[in-house]
């Protein structure tokens, strides 16, 4: 049986996904074109070995529309022959194409693929691609008090796991602590493309405090919700939630015996897949059940595990999960997460995981979880081994 092996990963440096952020002048398409050109130029990959690209992206309108991966590659100049499609699976959309690259290779239907992920927030706002019409109305049958968006999702959480605000804003000041900490190691060196000359995450603030943090508004206070849900205390602020940005990142990911017959070093080994659906309402807690599938499907347990990404789209997600699986906190998320690094949408799994391949390498950790909720209810998990 064919091994799906993972050759390099790369990402961009986060930009503000503001008018005025770093990347908002980069059109998205030219903004994933330079990852895949950094990608393949730095292995010394002849593009035209490539079977596919699968690209994450979750606002699909505007610049981002007509399948954005097909049109990056064309313009990262890679041959005509080489495919694209471009997959929505809310924030894990690139994990998602990372999941289907590899399984793809597993199958034996591809050599050698590529799985990346884009979001130009600034350029292309969230739920632009709803066209001011409310996605959810056919649903209104199956529940009829309503979906709520995401903020509302991470408020109940933060209510069902009895998390403070105090403790969410420490988390989001330990992000961005960690975060300042790998930057100025040199950490992040070796996996971010240049974009002109943007090379340091823009969304990391080194200066901040939980008591800097105690200070913000809630985001998402609503009288007529807090009459549904007594029990959220509004503790959810732009200070502990991650922040809109642009960004774009890539994995080049082969067949085993075809990267050795091409001269490349694999740098991981992809151990275990699941997905999972879970409850619309409380949507970010997919992250739970599909943890316990993968740890029952690999044979592993959380102290096998040396590093786990869990995806910070707002700090009671992996608080949650910490307290469910009774892990190591040193381990999560180690080099900081979204909070301090940004959650550019589509473009945030294979962003993660270029994290978490080069944290393994750097300490010697041999296993690898990565984890992401989902919008509507669902999560990603996949294991990596470090080769």
């Amino acid at each position: 049986m064919p091994s799906a092996v993972i050759i390099d990963a790369v990402r961009t440096a986060s930009g503000k996904g503001k008018p005025d952020g770093a990347l908002s002048e980069v059109h998205p398409v030219e903004l994933l074109a330079t990852t895949l050109r950094a990608l393949l130029s730095r292995n010394d990959v002849d593009p035209a070995v490539v079977d596919d690209v699968i690209a994450g992206c979750v606002s699909q309108s505007g610049e981002q529309s007509i399948n954005i991966g097909r049109n990056a590659l064309l313009a990262a100049g890679l041959p005509e022959s080489v495919p694209a499609t471009t997959i929505d699976r809310q924030c894990g959309s690139s994990q998602q194409a990372v999941h289907f690259a590899a399984q793809g290779v597993l199958a034996g239907a591809y050599e050698a693929v590529i799985a990346c992920g884009v979001e130009s927030m600034s350029r292309v706002p969230m739920f632009s691609n709803t066209q001011g019409k409310d996605p959810y109305a056919p649903l209104a049958e199956r529940y009829p008090e309503g979906l709520v968006p995401q903020g509302i999702s991470a408020e109940l959480i933060a209510a069902r796991w009895k998390l403070s605000r105090e403790e969410l804003d420490a988390f989001a000041a330990l992000s961005h602590e960690r975060a300042a900490a790998a930057t100025r190691s040199g950490a992040f060196e070796g996996q971010i493309v240049p974009v002109g000359e943007h090379t340091v995450d823009e969304t990391i603030r080194p200066t901040t405090t939980p008591e800097g943090l105690a200070g913000l508004n809630p985001s998402f206070s609503d009288p007529a919700l807090a009459e549904r849900f007594p029990e959220i205390t509004w503790s959810i602020t732009p200070g502990n939630a991650s922040p809109l940005t642009d960004g774009a990142s890539a994995v080049l990911i082969m067949d085993e015996d075809r990267a050795a017959t091409l001269g490349l070093r694999p740098r991981a080994r992809f151990h275990s897949f699941t997905v999972t659906g879970s409850d619309p309402l409380m949507m970010l807690t997919g992250i739970m059940p599909a943890t316990e599938k993968i740890l029952a499907r690999s044979g592993l347990g959380i102290g096998d595990l040396d590093a786990y990404e869990v995806n910070e789209a707002f700090a009671p997600v992996p608080l949650a999960w910490l307290r469910e699986f009774d892990a190591d906190p040193e381990r999560l998320n180690p080099n900081g997460g979204a909070i301090a690094l940004g959650h550019p949408l589509g473009a945030s799994g294979t962003k993660l995981l270029t994290t978490l391949v080069n944290h393994l390498e750097a300490t010697g950790g041999r296993y690898g979880l990565q984890t992401m909720c989902e919008g509507g209810g669902m999560a990603n998990a996949l294991i990596i081994e470090r080769l």
